[in-house]
């Protein structure tokens, strides 16, 4: 059995150290936050006060890697020129926030190419990320690029997507992947019915040496879906048995960032879903 590095995605009101001092609370190894509002086009620069409580709350509580996930608004496959040079100085600015943190990893959905065709978005996407790392030379933080559910005209949604982006991109050492296990079974990976088959795919598209994180979710609706619906852990239609079998792969790297990103409610929370998670994977 591979050896996890469980967390949740935390919350950060009141100050991003408070996210830390979320996840050391339930019982987490590592955390995954939002720097800015996900929402929002607009991002308040981080103070020097803010910085130097997280980097001392950091060191206390001992957690990592730390990871942030940007702004749902951030499209780098837009086709058009005034929302991809919007999505290129908030994504920019993503980077800048997560490196001044210290954080390992920004996690990002890859863009939606809205029409233009899945070739011309891959491309607008690798020319987008250069023109990011050109930007941030030197930078430690990583991009990990997300599956999806392949909703619409999103890219991410079939394992191939990776392998084409990476080869358009100067500086694909700064690119690894975080797998979503509710949006590829919701984009038609039956991690369920055929787990060795999935790894199987994924090691002859991706590789398993860019694989970072592990988003952990279950899915509130069905294989192929195409829905993109959180479940708390074992009560959607991936289940305990889903998971047990999908993370048990032993090819699996060790130290994998497994984030919880699941509903948090009157029943139950992030700290019931990571427990959820190290019961089944124990």
């Amino acid at each position: 059995m591979p050896r996890f590095l469980f967390g949740a995605h935390t919350g950060v009101a009141g100050g991003l150290h408070n996210g830390l001092i979320e996840g050391a609370e339930i019982g987490c190894d590592t955390i995954q936050i939002f720097t800015s509002s996900p929402r929002q086009w607009a991002a308040k620069p981080l103070t020097d006060d803010a910085i130097a409580l997280w980097k001392a709350k950091a060191a206390e509580v001992g957690i990592a890697p730390l990871i942030a996930h940007d702004s749902y608004l951030i499209n780098l496959a837009s086709p058009d020129p005034e929302t991809r040079q919007k999505s290129l100085s908030a994504f920019i600015g993503e980077l800048e926030r997560g490196e001044a943190l210290g954080l390992d990893y920004l996690v990002s959905h890859p863009g939606a190419h809205v029409g233009s065709g899945e070739e011309a978005g891959i491309a607008q996407i690798a020319a987008s990320l250069d023109e990011v790392h050109q930007a941030t030379a030197g930078f430690k933080i990583k991009v990990a690029l997300e599956t999806t559910a392949a909703k619409g005209t999103t890219l991410g949604g079939v394992f191939e997507h990776f392998p084409a982006l990476l080869s358009h991109v100067a500086a694909p050492e700064r690119l690894v992947v975080c797998l979503d296990t509710c949006h590829i079974y919701d984009a038609g990976y039956d991690l369920v019915g055929d787990p060795t088959g999935v790894w199987d795919n994924f090691a002859a598209t991706v590789g398993f040496e860019r694989l970072k994180i592990i988003h952990a979710n279950d899915s509130k609706f069905g294989l192929a879906s195409k829905r993109d619906q959180h479940a708390h852990i074992g009560e959607g239609t991936i289940g305990d048995a889903g998971f047990a079998r999908f993370l048990s792969d032993p090819r699996l790297p060790e130290n994998l960032a497994l984030i919880v990103e699941t509903p948090v409610d009157d029943d139950k929370g992030h700290r019931e879903n990571i427990a959820k998670l190290r019961q089944l994977l124990s």
